[in-house]
Order: structure tokens, then C-alpha cells, then sequence
């Protein structure tokens, strides 16, 4: 149970997205906002300036959808897990903290395989590609594999950089195409990693 007492009504919220871990911004709820965001499942702030509730996205379309929330210890602060529709900050940018998306990419590269494979966008190289059956993806994930050890072994570090994002963007489809997910493989590392601990 939140404790909106301790801020004089409010508790200060900490927004990150779900996928990739990015903090996106920081903003303030009292009851009644907190209410409103558990029952429409975007989230809706306090806002200080302007004394009323503020559904962000309200005006933009940019709504911050809630998939899950922790209180933290002291049942004073909200960690909210967002999945966001667009730029979060006004200036912008995907965070209030100038952040563009090239941090933690890989999550966003499996949302935007999704996406293309959900939406079957017109002239996609990921459509194109999973139309052609599961051999074909797994034999293009065996191409890149190569190219990428034909590249560990020369100097040119751009080339090395360059295999292996085709691999990763190829293995990535590969996984999307099976049903799986990074999570999995990282949840199967982490086991392998405490096992190896004991």
C-alpha cells in the first residue's frame, strides 16, 4: 500500500521502459492519479505547475502504458513499467534525460521484428525473409555466423562491428521465428551462471 503521506500527498514515480530498462523520466502521483492510472493503464501524473491531473500523452498521443508497477521498501516511491508510444519528452527525445535508442537495442529490435511481422509491412527485408520458411532464416543465421569468424580474424574493426550486427539482427529473427525470446536465453545463462556458483 502506497504512503502518500510522507510526500504531503504525492510519491515520486520513476518511469522506465519494460523492454530495454531505459529510465524515460521521473514524475509525481497523489491518489487519485494513481487511481486513474491502475484503471486505464496509462499513466497519469500529478502535475506541480498546473495543480491537476496530467495523463501523459494527453495532448501529443504519446501515452506511457502501464505493464507493471513495484512499490519500493519504503512504500514511498513507484517504479512504473511503461511501454511507451512514442517520444517521451517534449523536447523530443525518447527520455527526459536526452537519451536516444541505441541504448540496450536488442529488446527494441525484437519489438520491431514483432511489429513488422504483426503489421506484414509491405517490402520488409524481415518479411521477405521469414516468407521463406524457417530454413532459409536458420541458413542466413549460418552465413552471418561465417562472414562474422571470417572478420575475427582480419583487423578491420568497422567490418567486425558491421558481421556482427547482421548476425545479432539474423539470430534475433531466428529466436522471433521459433517463438523465443533474449529473456529466455538470458534466464537459461543466469541458471547456468548460479549452478556453476554452488
Amino acid at each position: 500500500m502506497l504512503d502518500f503521506e510522507k510526500g504531503k500527498g504525492l510519491v515520486p514515480a520513476i518511469v522506465q521502459d519494460y523492454r530495454d530498462g531505459r529510465v524515460l523520466m521521473l514524475g509525481y502521483l497523489n491518489e487519485e492519479s494513481w487511481a486513474k492510472t491502475l484503471a486505464e493503464k496509462k499513466v497519469c501524473f500529478y502535475s506541480r505547475s498546473k495543480k491537476r491531473l496530467w495523463t501523459k500523452g494527453e495532448s501529443s498521443g504519446n501515452f506511457l502504458h502501464l505493464v507493471d508497477y513495484k512499490i519500493d521498501c519504503d512504500q514511498d516511491t513507484l517504479l512504473l513499467l511503461v511501454e511507451p508510444a512514442g517520444k517521451v519528452c517534449h523536447t523530443g527525445t525518447d527520455t527526459c534525460f536526452g537519451e536516444q535508442s541505441s541504448f540496450n537495442f536488442i529488446p527494441r529490435l525484437e519489438a520491431i521484428i514483432e511489429d513488422r511481422i504483426r503489421d506484414k509491412m509491405e517490402g520488409s527485408y524481415t518479411l521477405a525473409l521469414l516468407d521463406q520458411g524457417i530454413n532459409k532464416v536458420a541458413q542466413k543465421v549460418g552465413e552471418e555466423a561465417v562472414e562474422t569468424v571470417i572478420e575475427a580474424l582480419g583487423e578491420d574493426q568497422e567490418a567486425m562491428i558491421n558481421e556482427s550486427a547482421d548476425l545479432l539482427f539474423h539470430f534475433t529473427l531466428l529466436l522471433k521465428a521459433k517463438g523465443l525470446s533474449f529473456s529466455q536465453i538470458e534466464s537459461r545463462l543466469a541458471e547456468r551462471h548460479q549452478a556453476a556458483q554452488k
